[in-house]
């Protein structure tokens, strides 16, 4: 291989990596639709849904979000500790009974159906925020369906 070949820019004005030969390839004629945003393991286009079990139509879908997480409170452990040695010098050791912890725990499910398919989903949850997000991504889901036109 010449210094010639390996120098010399290409049509589009760049110059090729030494182990391309042969012509340049042509550009794709199509990119897929990049995913605006996804919820468990569906994925959402513009135009389409992805799932598992395959590519199906945005249009005319129907999304339902089912909050299935439940909420412990309990008084922590240091607390506890804190309320008795406190106790003994003075009554405020007992304020620290009044702590509380919140434990969240479970699971939103997210379900599609369209024309055709169903499929559910379900996105653990160990915090309140994951919940609030969670909604708010099928929201902006459900905007993307009202913006298309229905088949």
């Amino acid at each position: 291989m010449s210094d010639e070949a390996i120098a010399r820019p290409s049509e589009s004005g760049m110059a090729r990596p030494q182990w391309v030969s042969g012509p340049e390839p042509p550009p794709p004629q199509w990119s897929p639709e990049p995913v605006l945003v996804t919820v468990g393991d569906i994925g959402c286009t513009g135009t389409h849904v992805l799932t598992p079990s395959g590519q199906h139509p945005l249009a005319g879908t129907t999304w339902i979000v089912t909050n299935q997480t439940s909420v412990d409170q309990r008084i922590p452990s240091y607390a506890i500790v804190l309320a008795i040695l406190l106790f003994v010098f003075c009554l405020l050791g007992l304020l620290f009974l009044a702590v509380k912890e919140e434990k969240i725990q479970g699971f939103v499910q997210v379900s599609v159906q369209g024309a055709g398919f169903y499929y559910a989903t379900q996105v653990k949850i160990t915090d309140r925020a994951q919940v609030f997000d969670t909604e708010q991504r099928v929201n902006y889901i459900r905007g993307l369906v009202a913006a298309l036109p229905h088949a």
